[in-house]
């Protein structure tokens, strides 16, 4: 999962954090105040809709609006028009302020989407006008032209879609790094990963089927496990109806070799009693401490209460091995470019493929939100930046796009950037 500062060509409103934030997995778009760089892209003030986090809290939090602002690039950026965003479980902590790497609101969310470049600034020598590209950030990915260095993008396969390219980043790079760079997975070897019909379980799934003779246990509820075995899981289980530790020691008395755990608390207590000699536990997320819309401190402390404990003394009397993984905190450029370039060779021979489970306009935030609280998708889910058809506006007003408080708007009128809440379609 990733997050961190709000591109300042985004989002001029924010302000540069502290110094001692930990180095970013992908570079950050430069400063533009000041810059001396010649404008490449259009001087005219753009309307751009973008989906801000306005305070923290529940849906309604999450804002539609149009800002009103000139789009200048520094040297090594470009400008890209939106087609589609990946939406993340970080995006679901982050409203409720439990995402360390992000800045305080007002701030526009997203991290990952794909486009076509329509703008170039100077040294950009490999990008061109019309390029279709997937894009990594920091945040600032959800409004409609994005801003970005030209080393944050990566050019898509012919063949793969804007929904697609947008499913592919955050997932896909985290499932990568954690099978092959962290537990180092070999052929025979066996895994389990909760929440096996999201994104990153998906994608973990996929990846292990390009190493022989691996074995996948995969949580889900029992109304995914179809779905899921079809796409490469070995032994689906149902966590809410079952153990799932009894189910593994069922098949395999003797464990697993990796644990793939995004849920924290008493389950990375479990993950770790599960595995072999030899074997890794990976932690990479906290889902166990969001249980509603806004923070609850119950979860909080439960989970905290309920968190493994080790000394040296026990990993090495069980000879076994614990791990945490951060996509944000990966200082490793080149790292997330080679591993982004094996993935894109992974697509176009046919080895892996983003599962998109639906998709949604930035009208239709809140919805898309609820459907990955409540665990309801099987993959991806996709925020489109264009609006909305008329005829296709539901009849009750989304709550991402009521209107902005006149506190919000006052806050908004003392920065460059000018910004008006979108009016509810329908």
């Amino acid at each position: 999962m990733m997050s961190g500062e709000e591109a300042p060509t985004l989002q001029p409103e924010q302000e540069k954090q502290p110094d001692e934030e930990p180095p970013p997995a992908v570079s950050e778009a430069p400063q533009q105040s000041g810059s001396s760089s010649p404008v490449v892209a259009e001087e005219k003030p753009l309307s751009i809709r973008a989906l801000v986090l306005t305070g923290y809290g529940g849906y309604d939090k999450v804002k539609l609006q149009v800002k009103t602002q000139k789009q200048q690039l520094a040297a090594g950026e470009v400008l890209v028009r939106v087609k589609a965003c990946g939406l993340n479980f970080a995006e679901l902590m982050g409203k409720q302020g439990l995402y360390e790497l992000l800045p305080p609101p007002p701030v526009t969310l997203g991290m990952e989407g794909s486009g076509v470049i329509e703008a170039v600034g100077e040294d950009v020598k490999d990008r061109k006008v019309g390029d279709r590209v997937i894009m990594l950030i920091r945040s600032g990915m959800y409004q409609e032209v994005v801003v970005v260095a030209a080393g944050n993008t990566f050019l898509m396969p012919e063949q793969m879609s804007f929904e697609e390219g947008a499913a592919l980043p955050v997932n896909y790079l985290t499932a990568y790094l954690m099978l092959f760079e962290s537990a180092n997975l070999k052929p025979g070897k066996s895994v389990l990963v909760h929440m096996a019909a999201g994104g990153v379980g998906v994608a973990v799934t996929q990846l292990c089927q390009t190493v022989p003779d691996v074995t996948v246990f995969g949580t889900a509820s029992a109304s995914k496990h179809e779905i899921i075995s079809q796409g490469g899981v070995t032994h689906p289980i149902d966590y809410r109806t079952k153990d799932y530790v009894e189910e593994v020691r069922k098949i395999s008395p003797k464990g697993v070799d990796i644990v793939l755990d995004p849920l924290g608390g008493s389950d990375t207590q479990k993950g770790f009693s599960l595995l072999k000699p030899l074997g890794m536990l990976i932690v990479f997320g906290a889902a166990n401490c969001v249980t509603g819309q806004k923070k609850n401190l119950l979860a909080l402390a439960k989970s905290w209460y309920n968190q493994l404990s080790l000394s040296m003394l026990k990993l090495m009397q069980t000879n076994k091995g614990v791990c945490g993984f951060h996509l944000g905190y990966i200082p490793d450029e080149q790292l997330i470019v080679r591993t982004m370039g094996k993935l894109l060779e992974l697509y176009s021979q046919g080895k892996i493929k983003p599962r998109i489970d639906s998709c949604y306009h930035f009208e239709e935030a809140t919805d898309a939100m609820k459907r990955m609280h409540e665990r309801q998708n099987i993959g991806k889910v996709i925020l489109l930046p264009e609006a909305k058809k008329e005829e296709e506006v539901p009849k009750s007003n989304p709550e991402p796009v009521e209107n902005v408080e006149k506190t919000e708007a006052a806050v908004n009128e003392k920065k460059e950037e000018t910004t008006e809440e979108v009016k509810a379609e329908g």
